[in-house]
Protein backbone atom coordinates (compact mmCIF):
# COMPACT_ATOMS: atom_id res chain seq x y z
CA UNK A 1 0.00 0.00 0.00
CA UNK A 2 2.74 2.45 0.97
CA UNK A 3 4.73 1.54 -2.13
CA UNK A 4 1.62 2.17 -4.26
CA UNK A 5 1.18 5.61 -2.68
CA UNK A 6 4.85 6.42 -3.27
CA UNK A 7 4.65 5.41 -6.92
CA UNK A 8 1.41 7.39 -7.37
CA UNK A 9 3.18 10.41 -5.96
CA UNK A 10 6.00 9.95 -8.43
CA UNK A 11 3.53 9.80 -11.31
CA UNK A 12 1.93 13.04 -10.15
CA UNK A 13 5.29 14.73 -9.90
CA UNK A 14 6.22 13.39 -13.31
CA UNK A 15 3.19 15.10 -14.78
CA UNK A 16 3.47 18.41 -12.88
CA UNK A 17 7.23 18.86 -12.62
CA UNK A 18 8.84 17.75 -15.84
CA UNK A 19 11.66 20.24 -15.41
CA UNK A 20 12.72 18.74 -12.14
CA UNK A 21 12.29 14.97 -12.27
CA UNK A 22 12.20 12.21 -14.86
CA UNK A 23 12.04 8.45 -15.03
CA UNK A 24 15.50 8.12 -16.52
CA UNK A 25 17.70 6.59 -13.75
CA UNK A 26 20.66 8.72 -14.79
CA UNK A 27 18.51 11.85 -14.65
CA UNK A 28 17.16 10.88 -11.24
CA UNK A 29 20.71 10.20 -10.04
CA UNK A 30 21.90 13.66 -11.06
CA UNK A 31 18.87 15.37 -9.54
CA UNK A 32 19.18 13.76 -6.10
CA UNK A 33 21.10 15.44 -3.30
CA UNK A 34 24.35 13.88 -1.98
CA UNK A 35 22.68 12.83 1.28
CA UNK A 36 19.84 11.11 -0.57
CA UNK A 37 22.35 9.31 -2.80
CA UNK A 38 24.16 8.04 0.30
CA UNK A 39 20.82 6.72 1.60
CA UNK A 40 20.12 5.00 -1.72
CA UNK A 41 23.55 3.36 -1.80
CA UNK A 42 23.14 2.16 1.80
CA UNK A 43 19.78 0.62 0.92
CA UNK A 44 21.21 -1.02 -2.19
CA UNK A 45 24.03 -2.49 -0.10
CA UNK A 46 21.51 -3.78 2.44
CA UNK A 47 19.47 -5.31 -0.38
CA UNK A 48 22.51 -7.10 -1.84
CA UNK A 49 23.51 -8.28 1.63
CA UNK A 50 20.04 -9.67 2.36
CA UNK A 51 19.90 -11.44 -1.01
CA UNK A 52 23.29 -13.02 -0.29
CA UNK A 53 22.04 -14.28 3.08
CA UNK A 54 18.88 -15.68 1.49
CA UNK A 55 20.86 -17.58 -1.13
CA UNK A 56 23.36 -18.91 1.43
CA UNK A 57 20.65 -20.09 3.86
CA UNK A 58 18.52 -21.59 1.09
CA UNK A 59 21.47 -23.65 -0.17
CA UNK A 60 22.45 -24.70 3.38
CA UNK A 61 18.96 -25.77 4.40
CA UNK A 62 18.31 -27.57 1.14
CA UNK A 63 21.55 -29.56 1.50
CA UNK A 64 20.75 -30.35 5.15
CA UNK A 65 17.32 -31.64 4.23
CA UNK A 66 18.58 -33.71 1.31
CA UNK A 67 21.49 -35.31 3.17
CA UNK A 68 19.34 -35.95 6.26
CA UNK A 69 16.96 -38.08 4.20
CA UNK A 70 19.87 -40.13 2.88
CA UNK A 71 21.51 -40.39 6.31
CA UNK A 72 18.38 -41.57 8.13
CA UNK A 73 17.83 -44.35 5.61
CA UNK A 74 21.44 -45.54 5.73
CA UNK A 75 22.11 -45.24 9.46
CA UNK A 76 18.96 -47.14 10.49
CA UNK A 77 20.37 -50.42 9.16
CA UNK A 78 23.79 -49.87 10.74
CA UNK A 79 22.30 -49.20 14.17
CA UNK A 80 19.94 -52.13 13.86
CA UNK A 81 22.96 -54.40 13.28
CA UNK A 82 24.90 -52.76 16.12
CA UNK A 83 27.60 -51.38 13.78
CA UNK A 84 28.39 -48.11 15.54
CA UNK A 85 31.61 -47.49 13.61
CA UNK A 86 29.74 -47.81 10.34
CA UNK A 87 27.03 -45.47 11.61
CA UNK A 88 29.66 -42.86 12.49
CA UNK A 89 31.24 -43.24 9.03
CA UNK A 90 27.85 -42.69 7.41
CA UNK A 91 27.40 -39.53 9.49
CA UNK A 92 30.82 -38.24 8.40
CA UNK A 93 29.84 -38.72 4.76
CA UNK A 94 26.79 -36.52 5.31
CA UNK A 95 28.41 -33.58 7.08
CA UNK A 96 25.80 -31.09 5.87
CA UNK A 97 23.00 -33.01 7.58
CA UNK A 98 21.92 -31.51 10.90
CA UNK A 99 20.72 -34.91 12.11
CA UNK A 100 23.99 -36.58 11.14
CA UNK A 101 26.01 -34.08 13.20
CA UNK A 102 23.93 -34.77 16.29
CA UNK A 103 23.89 -38.55 15.89
CA UNK A 104 27.64 -38.68 15.23
CA UNK A 105 28.34 -36.78 18.45
CA UNK A 106 26.04 -39.03 20.45
CA UNK A 107 27.58 -42.21 19.07
CA UNK A 108 31.09 -40.93 19.72
CA UNK A 109 30.20 -40.10 23.32
CA UNK A 110 28.67 -43.52 23.81
CA UNK A 111 31.65 -45.33 22.33
CA UNK A 112 34.25 -43.34 24.25
CA UNK A 113 32.53 -43.87 27.61
CA UNK A 114 34.27 -46.32 29.91
CA UNK A 115 32.69 -49.71 30.27
CA UNK A 116 33.24 -49.46 34.03
CA UNK A 117 30.79 -46.59 34.54
CA UNK A 118 27.22 -47.29 35.50
CA UNK A 119 24.44 -47.36 32.97
CA UNK A 120 22.93 -44.18 34.38
CA UNK A 121 26.26 -42.33 34.12
CA UNK A 122 26.78 -43.55 30.56
CA UNK A 123 23.31 -42.47 29.43
CA UNK A 124 23.68 -39.11 31.20
CA UNK A 125 27.02 -38.47 29.48
CA UNK A 126 25.47 -39.31 26.13
CA UNK A 127 22.56 -36.94 26.80
CA UNK A 128 24.92 -34.10 27.63
CA UNK A 129 26.86 -34.74 24.44
CA UNK A 130 23.65 -34.75 22.40
CA UNK A 131 22.45 -31.53 24.03
CA UNK A 132 25.74 -29.81 23.21
CA UNK A 133 25.55 -31.03 19.62
CA UNK A 134 21.97 -29.79 19.21
CA UNK A 135 22.93 -26.36 20.58
CA UNK A 136 25.95 -26.11 18.25
CA UNK A 137 24.02 -27.18 15.16
CA UNK A 138 21.17 -24.83 16.06
CA UNK A 139 23.63 -21.93 16.20
CA UNK A 140 25.08 -22.95 12.83
CA UNK A 141 21.64 -23.15 11.23
CA UNK A 142 20.60 -19.79 12.65
CA UNK A 143 23.80 -18.08 11.57
CA UNK A 144 23.30 -14.90 9.51
CA UNK A 145 19.55 -14.78 10.16
CA UNK A 146 20.09 -11.88 12.56
CA UNK A 147 21.37 -9.96 9.55
CA UNK A 148 17.99 -10.38 7.85
CA UNK A 149 16.21 -9.26 11.01
CA UNK A 150 18.45 -6.19 11.24
CA UNK A 151 17.86 -5.26 7.60
CA UNK A 152 14.13 -5.82 7.87
CA UNK A 153 13.83 -3.60 10.93
CA UNK A 154 16.22 -0.80 9.95
CA UNK A 155 15.71 -0.41 6.18
CA UNK A 156 12.39 1.46 6.55
CA UNK A 157 14.04 3.92 8.94
CA UNK A 158 16.95 4.45 6.55
CA UNK A 159 14.38 5.17 3.84
CA UNK A 160 12.55 7.47 6.26
CA UNK A 161 15.75 9.41 6.79
CA UNK A 162 15.92 9.89 3.02
CA UNK A 163 12.28 11.00 3.12
CA UNK A 164 13.08 13.68 5.69
CA UNK A 165 16.03 14.87 3.61
CA UNK A 166 13.80 15.04 0.51
CA UNK A 167 11.18 17.10 2.36
CA UNK A 168 13.89 19.47 3.57
CA UNK A 169 15.13 19.84 -0.02
CA UNK A 170 11.54 20.50 -1.11
CA UNK A 171 11.27 23.42 1.32
CA UNK A 172 14.64 24.65 0.13
CA UNK A 173 13.22 24.59 -3.41
CA UNK A 174 10.33 26.76 -2.26
CA UNK A 175 12.75 29.25 -0.68
CA UNK A 176 14.98 29.31 -3.76
CA UNK A 177 12.17 29.66 -6.32
CA UNK A 178 10.19 32.00 -4.05
CA UNK A 179 7.10 30.10 -5.13
CA UNK A 180 4.83 27.47 -3.64
CA UNK A 181 3.82 25.63 -6.82
CA UNK A 182 4.29 21.90 -7.24
CA UNK A 183 7.05 22.44 -9.75
CA UNK A 184 9.16 24.15 -7.07
CA UNK A 185 9.06 21.12 -4.76
CA UNK A 186 8.89 18.32 -7.34
CA UNK A 187 12.56 17.38 -7.03
CA UNK A 188 12.58 17.17 -3.24
CA UNK A 189 9.27 15.32 -2.98
CA UNK A 190 10.28 12.81 -5.66
CA UNK A 191 13.56 12.26 -3.81
CA UNK A 192 11.62 11.60 -0.60
CA UNK A 193 9.24 9.16 -2.28
CA UNK A 194 12.05 7.27 -4.02
CA UNK A 195 13.93 6.65 -0.75
CA UNK A 196 10.70 5.68 1.02
CA UNK A 197 9.76 3.15 -1.65
CA UNK A 198 13.30 1.76 -1.78
CA UNK A 199 13.39 1.33 2.01
CA UNK A 200 10.17 -0.69 1.92
CA UNK A 201 11.37 -2.64 -1.11
CA UNK A 202 14.47 -3.74 0.85
CA UNK A 203 12.72 -4.39 4.18
CA UNK A 204 9.71 -6.44 3.11
CA UNK A 205 11.62 -9.36 1.46
CA UNK A 206 14.10 -9.40 4.37
CA UNK A 207 11.31 -9.74 6.96
CA UNK A 208 9.56 -12.40 4.90
CA UNK A 209 12.79 -14.38 4.45
CA UNK A 210 13.66 -14.08 8.16
CA UNK A 211 10.30 -15.53 9.20
CA UNK A 212 10.51 -18.27 6.57
CA UNK A 213 14.02 -19.37 7.52
CA UNK A 214 13.26 -19.13 11.24
CA UNK A 215 10.43 -21.61 10.75
CA UNK A 216 12.88 -23.86 8.92
CA UNK A 217 15.31 -23.74 11.85
CA UNK A 218 12.52 -24.56 14.29
CA UNK A 219 11.61 -27.60 12.19
CA UNK A 220 15.27 -28.68 12.22
CA UNK A 221 15.32 -28.29 16.02
CA UNK A 222 12.34 -30.61 16.34
CA UNK A 223 14.00 -33.20 14.12
CA UNK A 224 17.26 -33.01 16.10
CA UNK A 225 15.42 -33.32 19.43
CA UNK A 226 13.50 -36.35 18.17
CA UNK A 227 16.70 -37.95 16.87
CA UNK A 228 18.40 -37.32 20.23
CA UNK A 229 15.58 -39.01 22.16
CA UNK A 230 15.54 -41.96 19.80
CA UNK A 231 19.30 -42.33 20.11
CA UNK A 232 19.12 -42.25 23.92
CA UNK A 233 16.48 -44.98 23.81
CA UNK A 234 18.77 -46.94 21.51
CA UNK A 235 21.65 -46.56 24.00
CA UNK A 236 19.45 -47.78 26.86
CA UNK A 237 18.30 -50.80 24.88
CA UNK A 238 21.82 -51.62 23.71
CA UNK A 239 23.27 -51.26 27.20
CA UNK A 240 20.58 -53.51 28.65
CA UNK A 241 21.21 -56.14 25.99
CA UNK A 242 24.98 -55.99 26.70
CA UNK A 243 24.49 -56.47 30.45
CA UNK A 244 22.33 -59.55 29.93
CA UNK A 245 25.08 -61.34 28.04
Amino acid sequence: MLVHIALSGLLLLQEEGQAYIGWNPIQIYHQMSPVALVVVFILLFMSIWSIGIMIDRAITYSAARKQSRIFVQQVAGALRDGKLDEAISIAERNKKSHIAKVVATGLSEFQSASTQVTDAELIEASKRGLDRAVAIVHAEMKRMLNGLATIGSTAPFVGLFGTVVGIINAFKGIATAKATGLSAVAGGIAEALITTALGLFVAIPAVWAFNYFTNKVEAFDVEMDNSSMELVNYFVTRRSATNKR
